[in-house]
């Protein structure tokens, strides 16, 4: 039997939606004041700095990034061509390239955090009691552990 969501079930989804859409404009905003590339970057940098080797299949980082990525190849592309990752031959398969961090990516990262970590703190922790962020955390990670658990992620 399928589950009609309440009318309270639907404006949570919107407000969630909306306030995503909000806090991430925010954000990038912030690093555009600060001279520096969309928090997508930021994004690739940081899962290709956490891998072993700072490196990853194209399909291995898919996954692993928080925002969109419509346009993976074209934005690994633009990274590459600032010299902030490069394609290098994959070590499993000769026929594919797995993608790497420079130490110049690294460098970027590195700069782009204390701008990012301000604008959470700015946009988002700052505007929500403790108890309430530690509500929140708790309600998202059932809904992604109970998504995840449905093969939906």
């Amino acid at each position: 039997m399928k589950k009609v969501p309440s009318k309270e079930a639907v404006r949570a989804w919107a407000r969630l939606l909306r306030a995503q859409q909000l806090l991430l404009q925010k954000v990038e905003q912030d690093l555009k004041a600060a001279h520096l590339p969309a928090l997508e970057w930021y994004d690739v940098l940081l899962e290709l700095d956490r891998a072993e080797n700072g490196r990853l299949r194209h399909r291995e980082l898919h996954p692993r990034l928080l925002l969109a990525k419509y346009n993976l190849s074209r934005l690994i592309d633009r990274m590459e061509g600032e010299g902030l990752v490069r394609r290098e031959p994959s070590p499993e398969d000769a026929r594919g390239a797995d993608i790497a961090i420079t130490e110049k990516g690294r460098t970027l990262r590195r700069k782009m955090w204390p701008v990012y970590e301000a604008a959470i703190g700015r946009h988002f922790a700052s505007r929500l009691k403790a108890e309430e962020i530690e509500r929140l955390s708790g309600a998202l990670e059932t809904l992604i552990d109970a998504t995840s658990a449905e093969g939906q992620l």
